[in-house]
């Protein structure tokens, strides 16, 4: 093997299309194609191929280049309704709200109905420290519920609990009483939880599954009216105004990046309250 070669997922990244896990999604979905060197024609891409030197890669037709750029580093307050997709062909997908020209991916996935702090950044490197589970950087929540909070309920989100993970990705071979393959089952990690008022409460996690505060509410009954993201590790929305974007500034940076690399929780943040 090439010793100058790199895996293909991270040449993506490194050219700040998006995050090594959605490069292997794109991948996956037929997105990206690779022209060898001394080839005439481009062939779809397999996961866990190298890149080598006179390789050309191209992102949905797009070709990339893995080459020193600057870096781009936004906080957008996310509006309900739009999705956390780097798939262009998407309505409504958050690169094209973001209205940038560069190549640009998002740390930090919020679902269609939830509003909030998301990360939009091309160093892909730093998207995948953040986003690793195994690093546990915090994200914090607010959520509003349809129901009057209980002591129990609280308990119950702090210690963690078993939820179902039933999207495309985490179905498992075994058929349900319906005929349909069951879910995946997985435990939460304990996290902090604070009542808010009486149907309100702030939560803090360390790790992202698919919908996993509405599941996890679920699981005891009640129904998420509201989900509202106010803080990934030292960057705070403030007083953003949803649907609102702006650069970070180099204090914010230095500070995410020191975190980044070191696992575990740091509870500094930099407020950008009038901003």
């Amino acid at each position: 093997m090439d010793q100058e070669s790199i895996r293909l997922n991270k040449y993506i990244s490194a050219a700040g299309v998006c995050s090594r896990r959605e490069a292997d999604r794109l991948i996956e979905n037929g997105s990206v194609t690779i022209l060898r060197s001394g080839e005439d024609r481009e062939v779809l891409a397999q996961v866990g191929e190298r890149v080598c030197p006179g390789d050309r890669v191209f992102v949905n037709g797009k070709e990339v280049a893995a080459e020193k750029q600057e870096k781009l580093y936004y906080m957008l307050n996310k509006p309900k309704g739009i999705i956390c997709t780097g798939d262009r062909h998407i309505s409504n997908n958050i690169i094209d709200y973001a209205g940038l020209s560069q190549y640009i991916s998002y740390a930090g996935r919020l679902d269609r109905d939830s509003t909030g702090l998301v990360l939009l950044t091309n160093d892909g490197e730093l998207n995948d420290m953040i986003m690793r589970a195994s690093n546990y950087h915090e994200k914090e929540y607010i959520v509003k519920v349809d129901k009057v909070l209980t002591p129990e309920f609280i308990i119950a989100m702090q210690n963690g609990m078993e939820i179902v993970l039933d999207d495309d990705r985490h179905l498992t071979n075994e058929i349900g009483k319906k005929g349909r393959r069951k879910g995946t089952i997985v435990r939460t990690r304990p996290c902090r939880v604070r009542r808010l008022n009486k149907k309100e409460f702030s939560i803090i996690l360390t790790q992202g599954f698919n919908r996993q505060i509405r599941r996890m509410c679920l699981s005891k009954g009640y129904s998420v009216l509201e989900i509202k993201r106010v803080r990934i590790m030292n960057l705070l929305l403030g007083d953003l105004k949803e649907g609102a974007m702006r650069p970070l500034t180099d204090e914010e940076i230095t500070e995410m990046r020191r975190l980044a690399v070191k696992p575990g929780t740091d509870r500094r943040v930099i407020n950008n309250k009038g901003r």
